[in-house]
């Protein structure tokens, strides 16, 4: 059997097409397999685990009848959906992934992360996520009240796409040396992300870097089997 990675789907109820597959993915691909990890970014915005919303409640069921199912399910928080918790894995039946995890299947050893923290020349944002990952400031933000988290949310999605139309898409890459580090550190030959949008596979110094891709008119699969690593596309279809 499988293991499948994926990351970037960002869904949102403005992006119905992107949901209907992702649904269909668990159901007749993730069914199949034996492990699913989910790289982060899985919403385009998470302002915690008490989100009311029917896309909130149709994701975590759906999850959660995956996990049931016996297939392996690991998430890790993206730059989007950092507020992701105990009580969201739970309900999914997934366990939450630290920033820089460690895995062997199939005779693979490989280290996966979102990759946001690669993009080291982004002073900017890294500044951003310094903050937001602080424990402190993650506290404070997730017992504001359901509307202004939702408000935050909404400026901080307005802030990163206007910010973003002005750099150089050089400095939203990684930075091949905090590649090399990461690497060194946990002493790995593949290293798997997403977060940049630039689904490919590198050769590096010290072995391979695999580059989810986003899911927009593309859903993006890396998969993982007897043969190897494969990383596959497939049309989503019209996106409303």
């Amino acid at each position: 059997m499988s293991v499948l990675f994926i990351s970037d789907l960002h869904l949102a109820p403005e992006r119905p097409a992107v949901t209907r597959a992702f649904l269909s993915f668990l159901r007749d691909t993730a069914a199949q397999s034996e492990a699913l990890y989910i790289l982060g970014d899985l919403f385009e915005a998470w302002i915690g685990d008490d989100d009311p919303s029917e896309l909130a409640t149709q994701v975590q069921i759906s999850l959660r009848q995956l996990s049931d199912s016996g297939v392996k399910l690991c998430i890790q928080q993206g730059n989007r959906d950092f507020l992701l918790g105990s009580r969201f894995s739970q309900r999914c039946g997934a366990e939450l992934l630290g920033d820089e995890q460690v895995i062997e299947h199939q005779g693979h050893r490989a280290l996966v992360m979102h990759g946001d923290s690669l993009c080291t020349d982004d002073l900017d944002y890294q500044r951003f996520r310094r903050k937001a990952r602080n424990p402190i400031y993650k506290w404070c933000l997730s017992h504001l009240p359901l509307k202004r988290r939702q408000k935050i949310a909404s400026e901080w999605r307005a802030k990163s796409l206007a910010a973003n139309s002005n750099k150089a898409s050089t400095i939203m890459d990684v930075n091949a040396a905090a590649v090399d580090k990461v690497m060194a550190k946990h002493r790995v030959p593949v290293l798997i992300h997403g977060h940049t949008h630039r689904p490919d596979r590198h050769q590096v110094n010290l072995g391979e870097r695999i580059v989810l891709g986003d899911w927009h008119s593309l859903g993006w699969i890396l998969r993982l089997s007897d043969k190897g690593y494969a990383l596959q596309s497939f049309t989503i279809g019209e996106i409303d």
